[in-house]
């Protein structure tokens, strides 16, 4: 079944709608119908393109954070230096109240509609991580990672406690903490060797 052609115009005041509106009240509260009203559209427009409240706001999340282009991460030369500015920016982002509480609540979406998580990881999620990795992969260049290491690994050593933290709220997300973070992870990215575990190159 083809998808509806969608008017651009109408698109994007559906987006901007549902940004504002978010800036405003809780994702909880925010309604299709209100998005619709603050648009200038007609609700059935909104379903007709969107499946659910979820997906009209992770359209909204993408389209705002630009081309997968605008993710690149800063090359300063400093491999940690760049990587503390990311991981700040993540936890800064994870610990604001009004961006966690609509985070939380897609992510409690997902967890439903695979429909959903599919769009949410491959939309959002993986051109993030993905540009991570390819800073990663321009510190192995300047010998700032070791060759062994497992880039995608690496991401998520670097990103998976954030996470994890953030979920089961069992610590602060920090700078603090996501410095520490990023001086871990350095530490097992440049003294890995191949095919030798950690406890086996330790004294």
């Amino acid at each position: 079944m083809t998808a509806p052609r969608r008017n651009e115009r109408s698109r994007r005041a559906i987006l901007a709608a549902a940004l504002e509106l978010l800036s405003e009240t809780s994702y909880p509260d925010l309604t299709i119908e209100a998005i619709a009203a603050r648009a200038g559209v007609g609700k059935q427009t909104i379903y007709r393109w969107w499946r659910s409240k979820g997906m009209v706001i992770l359209e909204a999340l993408v389209d705002s954070a630009g081309e997968p282009g605008d993710m690149a991460l800063p090359d300063t030369g400093d491999l940690r230096a760049d990587l503390r500015t990311v991981l700040r920016a993540t936890v800064a982002e994870f610990a604001d109240p009004r961006l966690s509480a609509t985070t939380r609540a897609i992510t409690i979406e997902t967890l439903a509609d695979d429909v959903l998580a599919e769009q949410v990881r491959d939309q959002l999620l993986r051109p993030q991580l993905s540009a991570v990795r390819e800073r990663l992969r321009a510190g192995r260049r300047a010998g700032q990672v070791h060759d062994s290491v497992d880039l995608d690994l690496a991401v998520e050593l670097l990103f998976g406690p954030i996470y994890h933290r953030w979920l089961l709220r069992n610590g602060p997300l920090t700078e603090a903490y996501a410095d520490d973070l990023v001086d871990l992870a350095m530490a097992a990215m440049a003294a890995m060797a191949p095919g030798r575990s950690r406890l086996e190159a330790a004294p």
